[in-house]
């Protein structure tokens, strides 16, 4: 019996590895929803933030300041005006987890980090990615993309990728770049950012 549930694939990616860029391809050649910013803006209206300010915390846990702020805004002495008060990482999460689970219920999409594949594990329609790269390959599209340095590229993926094992350690209690929690791996240098468009829409066919 044909599967009733929209399909869903999820990205999970290293920075620099083409993920956005995948994700697009892959939304436009299905002709479904692509889900990344609108995530963040939906999860900005919940907490009645401004979105660049949650765009900041995008799978990056609480710095120790912010968390101790949130612990002791309520002290009689520590006043904290309730909006400058940032969401711990699991109201984040969980407020990011029932968007990405209304968007699946409601139509196809792709959609993009947040601990996606996590969070639609029980989907019954769902394709989950990770994305990786070599590190030159990776600086090199940073550089492009932040028109930086190469040392300065290169600090800016290893604080992406230090915060994001952080973040999904700390929400899921799973290590973020294994493997084994995705139906396909593909290193994106290796086989080209658009021969991976075309790798995971062959996987698509092969599935049925």
């Amino acid at each position: 019996m044909e599967n009733a549930s929209p399909l869903v694939i999820t990205i999970s990616r290293q920075l620099g590895s083409g993920g956005g860029y995948i994700g697009q391809q892959l939304a436009k050649r299905l002709d479904i929803f692509y889900a990344d910013r609108e995530i963040i803006s939906l999860a900005a209206q919940h907490f009645s933030m401004l979105e660049k300010d949650l765009a900041s915390r995008d799978e990056k846990k609480l710095s120790f300041w912010q968390s101790f702020i949130r612990t002791h805004a309520a002290a009689p002495d520590a006043y904290v005006k309730p909006q400058t008060l940032p969401p711990s990482d699991h109201e984040l999460f969980k407020a990011e987890s029932e968007i990405i689970l209304r968007i699946a219920r409601e139509r196809p999409a792709v959609i993009i980090g947040r601990c996606g594949a996590h969070v639609l594990r029980s989907h019954p329609n769902c394709v989950s990615i990770f994305l990786h790269a070599d590190r030159a390959f990776r600086i090199d599209r940073v550089m492009k993309l932040y028109n930086t340095t190469e040392e300065a590229a290169g600090k800016i993926i290893d604080r992406s990728d230090k915060e994001r094992a952080l973040y999904h350690r700390a929400v899921t209690g799973q290590e973020w770049a294994d493997a084994r929690r995705h139906h396909l791996s593909l290193a994106t240098d290796k086989i080209g950012v658009d021969r991976c468009v075309e790798c995971i829409l062959s996987y698509l066919i092969l599935r049925g």
